[in-house]
C-alpha cells in the first residue's frame, strides 16, 4: 500500500472501506478490480492496480492481454434475430456435441469497447457504438486461430485439421451475442460475421493441387452455409437433397426452449448441394420418411413459437413449399405406410362435397344448378369448387366472428383476386396467418401466413382444401376460430382423424348433430 502516490489516496480509502489488506490485494482479479472501480474514466488506475499486482512475466496463470477466458458453457442453437436487448452476463463459451469447446477471444480494449455499448444501451442511445475495423480484425484472426488450436489439441484433431461451417456458424452466432454492436440488421444477425470468418479459415488452409493442365470450369458454385466435402463423408450422392442435425437435448425446462434461448436443443437444416438442379422427389420423399419421428418432434414441440413458426419451419424444411410433400407429410401423419391414402382421401372429399351441395340447397345455402354427379364432370368447374368452398364455413358456423378486415369467413379459405390485385399486397394486410388459397380465375395460388408457397393448375383447384389442411398439420398449426368448426368437421369426416372430447366444441357437436341427421334421412 506504501508504493501508491497521492494521484491514489482515493483508491487507498476504497481499499480501506472495503477492508482489503496487503494480503488480500494480491489475490484480486481484473473482475474484482471492475467492481471496485467501475467505468471507462477509472480505465487507467484498473491497468496501473493490474500491473501492481498482476502476475509476472513467465508465470504459468499469468491472463493479462490473452484470450483464454473462462465461462460457463452453453449449449449452441440456430437465434434468429430479436429486439429484445442482450443482457450484459453473455457465455463465451461454445460448447458443441463434439469434445472442441471454443471460447470467444476478449481482451482489455474489446472488454471497453462492450462496456461502452451497454452503458449506451441503458440510454437507449447503443447504435451510436460502432467497434473499430482493427479490433473486429483482431476479434476474428485471433478467434480463427484460438479454434484451430483447440480442435487440432482435441481427440478430432488427427481427423479434422479446421472447423467445420457448422462450427463457424455457431462461433459467429456467440461472437454477435458476446459483442453485440456487430450484429447485422437483416435477418441473419451474424452473415457479416461469419463470411469474415469464413474467409480466414480459407486463408489459413493449404492451396490444394492443380487438377492438371486443363482444370475443370464451369462447376455449380457451393452456397454459403452448405456442407463441404468434408463433411458430407459417405453420405448420398449429388442427387441427394436433405439432412437433419439434432443436438442433444438440454437439462432446461420447456420455458426456456425458444429459438432466441441458448438452451435451445434442437436444431434442424436443409441442404441442397446442387441448388441449380430440382431436388429429386422421390429422393426427398425418401428422406422425409426416414426423418419423421425427429422432424415431428422438432415441429410439435413448444419451442417453435406460433408467430415464427412458419418462417423457422419453411426455414429449416424448404421442402414443404412443394404442396405434394405437404400432402405426403398429411399421409405419414394420418396414414402411416399406407400408399393409397392420400387417392382415398380425395374420393371422400369428392362424396363429402356431393352431400354438402344437397345439405346446402336444403340450408338454402347454396343455389342450384349444381353437377349431380361430380365425377361425370371431373375436373369440376373452378364455379363450383367456389361456391363449396364459400359456403362451408356457412353450413358449419363457428361462434366467433372474422375479424373486421377480413370481412366473410369464408376469406380464411379462400379469397377471388379482383381484376388487378396484387395477391402481395392482399397477404401483407391479410389479419390471419393461416393457409389461404387465392384464385384469380386462371391460376390458384397457395399461401401459409403471408409466404405465397405455389401455384396449383386450375384442374386440381377442387383439391385446394384438400392441400390447406396438409399444411395445418404438417405445419402443426391452430384453427383460426371462425372457420375452427368447418375445419374440424373435414378432420372427422373426411381426413377421419377423431377430435378429443375436450377439444369438441359446442358448436362442433350441434353442426355435427345436424350433419348427421341429413345424411341418414
Amino acid at each position: 500500500m506504501d508504493d501508491l502516490d497521492e494521484t491514489t489516496l482515493r483508491v487507498t480509502d476504497i481499499f480501506k472501506a472495503a477492508n482489503i489488506d496487503e494480503e488480500v490485494l494480491k489475490t484480486l482479479s481484473r473482475e474484482d478490480l471492475k467492481d471496485l472501480f467501475p467505468g471507462p474514466e477509472n480505465f487507467l488506475k484498473r491497468k496501473k492496480l493490474w500491473d501492481m499486482i498482476g502476475p509476472k512475466d513467465g508465470d504459468p496463470d499469468q491472463d493479462r492481454g490473452s484470450g483464454n477466458v473462462s465461462a460457463t458453457c452453453a449449449v449452441l442453437t440456430s437465434q434468429p434475430p430479436t429486439s429484445t436487448p442482450v443482457h450484459e452476463i453473455t457465455a463465451k463459451t461454445v460448447k458443441l456435441p463434439d469434445p472442441p469447446e471454443y471460447v470467444v477471444y476478449t481482451d482489455s480494449e474489446l472488454d471497453m469497447v462492450r462496456s461502452q455499448y451497454f452503458d449506451l444501451l441503458r440510454n437507449g442511445k447503443e447504435k451510436v457504438c460502432k467497434m473499430s475495423k482493427e479490433l473486429s480484425c483482431r476479434l476474428i484472426r485471433n478467434t480463427i486461430t484460438s479454434m484451430v488450436a483447440i480442435l487440432r489439441a482435441s481427440p478430432l484433431g488427427k481427423e479434422e485439421r479446421y472447423p467445420s461451417k457448422h462450427e463457424l456458424r455457431a462461433m459467429s452466432q456467440k461472437i454477435v451475442d458476446y459483442y453485440p454492436m456487430l450484429r447485422d440488421t437483416s435477418d441473419l444477425p451474424y452473415l457479416t460475421i461469419y463470411s469474415k470468418m469464413y474467409k480466414r479459415v480459407q486463408n489459413m488452409k493449404s492451396p490444394r493441387k492443380r487438377q492438371g493442365p486443363k482444370p475443370q470450369r464451369g462447376s455449380a458454385k457451393r452456397s454459403l452455409f452448405e456442407t463441404s466435402t468434408e463433411e458430407e463423408g459417405t453420405a448420398s450422392s449429388s442427387a441427394s437433397t436433405a439432412s437433419t442435425v439434432i443436438l442433444p437435448e438440454s437439462d432446461v425446462s420447456n420455458d426456456d426452449l425458444s429459438p432466441g434461448n441458448t438452451a435451445f436443443g434442437i436444431v434442424c437444416f436443409y441442404f441442397v448441394p446442387n441448388p441449380t438442379q430440382n431436388p429429386n422427389p422421390s429422393d426427398v420423399a425418401q428422406i422425409l420418411d426416414l426423418e419423421f419421428d425427429a422432424r415431428r418432434a422438432f415441429i410439435d414441440s413448444s419451442v417453435l413459437k406460433e408467430e415464427d413458426r412458419i418462417a423457422k419451419i419453411f426455414e429449416a424444411y424448404p421442402c414443404f413449399k412443394d404442396p405434394q410433400n405437404a400432402m405426403d407429410e398429411l399421409r405419414r401423419i394420418l396414414g402411416g405406410t399406407n400408399p393409397k391414402y392420400i387417392d382415398e382421401t380425395k374420393k371422400k372429399w369428392e362424396n363429402f362435397c356431393a352431400n354438402v351441395q344437397f345439405y346446402g340447397v336444403w340450408k338454402k345455402v347454396l343455389k342450384p344448378p349444381i353437377p349431380l354427379n361430380m365425377h361425370d364432370v371431373m375436373p369440376l368447374p373452378a364455379d363450383f369448387t367456389i361456391a363449396i368452398l364459400t359456403g362451408l364455413p356457412s353450413l358449419f358456423p363457428s361462434p366467433t366472428s372474422p375479424p373486421k378486415r377480413l370481412g366473410n369467413p369464408s376469406e380464411a379459405l379462400l379469397h377471388v383476386l379482383q381484376a388487378r390485385e396484387d395477391p402481395s399486397l392482399y397477404l401483407e394486410k391479410r389479419p390471419l396467418t393461416s393457409p389461404v388459397l387465392l384464385f384469380d380465375g386462371k391460376v390458384c395460388i397457395l399461401a401459409v401466413g403471408n409466404v405465397p408457397v405455389s401455384t396449383i393448375p386450375k384442374e386440381e383447384f377442387f383439391d385446394g382444401m384438400l392441400m390447406l389442411m396438409a399444411y395445418y398439420y404438417t405445419m402443426h398449426l391452430t384453427y383460426p376460430k371462425c372457420v375452427a368448426t368447418l375445419l374440424s368437421v373435414i378432420q372427422t369426416e373426411v381426413l377421419c382423424d377423431a377430435i378429443h372430447d375436450r377439444d369438441a366444441t359446442g358448436a362442433y357437436k350441434r353442426a355435427m348433430a345436424e350433419w348427421k341427421s341429413f345424411i341418414e334421412k
